[in-house]
């Protein structure tokens, strides 16, 4: 039987043939930490007298905040620079742009190869047939150490994406599209490949949008099989190119036919990126203001979409459109092109290369109460700001910023939406900014009460806000957790030591950030147990030592304070009151010695 794209990739970077499940070292072949996260990276390979396997092949990527507008972001990266001076490591400091992007660009890994970063969405390498992998701090302070981190190999889904999308249709609506079909958890653990005449069309920008979303859909990664463009750029740009494709006779857990004939303009309403409409259902909502960029629509294509619609036109009068490039080649492009001039004539605020506002470090966050079109891949509330956030293309974003009110680039209309005075409105931000504002020898037997968190895809935001991301001292970490959950924000003040957690599905979906594990073991949390978990989110518990478990009480009948006993090695669950068992997935074998000795970087 013949292998999958990510089979393929992982044997060649850990010397044997593999199957979905197995548990390999794989070979990293770029690693790279970020502002938020890289701090921590240092803080754990200084605590534990880790080397640098291969300096040449590590980085860091100041991107989250390239201003160093906050204190603790600059604090972090200037913790970074002094480590990389002393170590010999390459900064792509606060002038260059995201990571990711620099990854494809800059040649730091090309076509069949692995890199990891501090960073859920480094799985944009699959827009390159690349296999890149978010991960916590310890995962990519291992990786530095050891040029390798274990990976359990995913099994595959294969995506057949049939038909022609209408003439309004952008890449983001395809992605968007795709993540109407599947919902937040409906690739959860696998690795996608995208095949069909409308991927194979896509230019290597639109691959960028498109595999940026796989997180958002709870997958491990999309790959689009690199065309001979891709390849040419990726080898232009000095990556080492050996693409993998699939087999034809490789095994697919799935088969899923997605079909894109005529697709309209699409747009995600606030709170669930995969609560996605045609644009014309919320069409002439007036909006406060624009975004267009982040690691999803932040590539030159992005610009001169948003370039075409802008020329000779203004931005809506008391509409604010933030445009920010996602690297300084694209900024100095968009300025010898042209586009920076009809970006400035149109009234927008134009920033340095960087994520922007979804990683609450640069300009792109909302307010309360401020009603944004956004280019990014996340609305979770709370995640651009504390206003709502409608996810779209740049076409649609420029056309709203425009228009004032969100509409499809062919519906601009001749005369733009203005605001009324609202008196009643300006006191509602108020009061909802004032709301905002106050709100080694282990035992393998667990005991303790339940707090049933019932909800499913509870992300990362939700249990540890990103404002708090600058926070590496554990033991500060408890008192936020999750405050960005409705009903649950004094859960740090009722829980004590002992006590564990019970919850949905997919859990911890999201970002990479160590902080939504680090938070529980913060408060003594002894387990947390859920029917399913983020992948990311999953492998950062298992390596931080903290007792996760898969498993299913929703016939137990679950109350908070029933008490429950969990063995980590067989699963089995038992319902202390009543005596009745139930089945969870017992630690495998490497979850376990982690376990035992007390985290991945323990000695022992």
């Amino acid at each position: 039987m013949g292998s999958t794209i990510i089979e393929k990739i992982i044997a060649a970077h850990s010397g044997r043939e593999v199957s979905p499940g197995d548990i390999v070292d794989v070979v990293i072949d770029a690693r790279i930490a970020r502002d938020f996260g890289g701090a921590n990276v240092v803080k754990n390979i200084e605590e534990h007298g880790l080397g640098i396997h291969d300096a040449g092949k590590t980085s860091f990527t100041f991107d989250c905040n390239p201003g160093g507008s906050d204190q603790k972001y600059a604090a972090n990266q200037q913790i970074c620079r002094t480590f990389a001076r002393a170590r010999g490591i390459d900064v792509h400091d606060v002038d260059r742009g995201i990571g990711t992007h620099l990854a494809i660009d800059e040649g730091l890994v090309g076509p069949g190869g692995t890199l990891v970063s501090t960073d859920s969405h480094a799985n944009i390498l699959g827009a390159i047939g690349a296999f890149g992998q978010g991960m916590g701090d310890q995962d990519i302070a291992w990786a530095w150490a050891n040029g390798a981190v274990w990976f359990k190999v995913p099994s595959s889904t294969r995506i057949v994406v049939e038909g022609t999308p209408g003439p309004a249709a952008t890449p983001k609506d395809m992605v968007l599209h795709c993540l109407r079909h599947f919902g937040a958890s409906g690739l959860l653990g696998v690795a996608a490949e995208y095949s069909g005449d409308a991927v194979d069309a896509l230019s290597l920008d639109g691959r960028v949008t498109m595999a940026s979303m796989a997180t958002e859909m709870g997958g491990i990664i999309t790959f689009l099989p690199p065309n001979d463009e891709v390849i040419e750029y990726c080898r232009a740009a000095g990556a080492s190119s050996t693409p993998a494709y699939a087999d034809a006779d490789a095994s697919y857990t799935a088969e899923v036919t997605v079909d894109v004939d005529g697709l309209r303009p699409l747009v995600a309403r606030p709170g669930h990126p995969d609560d996605v409409v045609e644009v014309e259902e919320v069409a002439g909502r007036k909006i406060d203001s624009a975004f267009i960029g982040s690691c999803t629509n932040g590539r030159y294509e992005d610009m001169v979409e948003a370039a075409e619609l802008l020329r000779d036109r203004s931005v809506a009068p008391g509409v604010v459109l933030k445009i920010v490039p996602a690297t300084d080649r694209i900024w100095r492009r968009c300025l010898d092109d042209g586009l920076v001039e009809i970006f400035k004539k149109a009234g927008a605020l134009l920033g340095n290369a960087g994520c922007a506002g979804c990683a609450a470090g640069q300009l792109g966050q909302n307010g309360p109460g401020e009603v944004t079109v956004s280019t990014g891949n996340r609305n979770y509330p709370g995640k651009q700001g504390k206003g709502e956030v409608y996810l779209a293309s740049p076409r649609t974003a420029a056309a709203s910023a425009i228009a004032g009110e969100i509409v499809t680039a062919e519906t601009i209309p001749d005369e733009p939406a203005v605001f009324m005075p609202d008196p009643d409105a300006a006191t509602a931000a108020v009061a909802a900014g004032d709301s905002a504002a106050s709100s080694g020898g282990r035992s393998t037997t667990v005991r303790g009460r339940v707090w049933v968190v019932d909800h499913d895809n509870v992300d990362t935001d939700m249990i540890y806000h990103n404002r708090h991301l600058a926070v590496t001292d554990i033991a500060e970490m408890g008192q936020y957790t999750f405050g960005n959950l409705g009903d649950w924000e004094d859960f740090p003040k009722k829980v004590e030591t002992g006590d564990i957690v019970v919850t949905g599905s997919n859990f911890g979906c999201g970002s990479s950030r160590q902080q939504a594990v680090d938070c529980f073991a913060s408060l003594g949390v002894s387990l947390v147990l859920a029917k399913s978990f983020g992948a990311i989110y999953e492998r950062n518990a298992i390596n931080a030592g903290m007792p996760i478990m898969v498993g299913d009480l929703s016939e137990a009948g679950l109350s908070n304070g029933d008490e429950i006993e969990v063995d980590l090695s067989t699963g089995r669950i038992t319902h202390v009151p009543s005596g009745r068992t139930f089945d969870g997935r017992p630690f495998s074998d490497v979850q376990m010695q982690i376990y035992q000795r007390g985290g991945l970087l323990a000695v022992g």
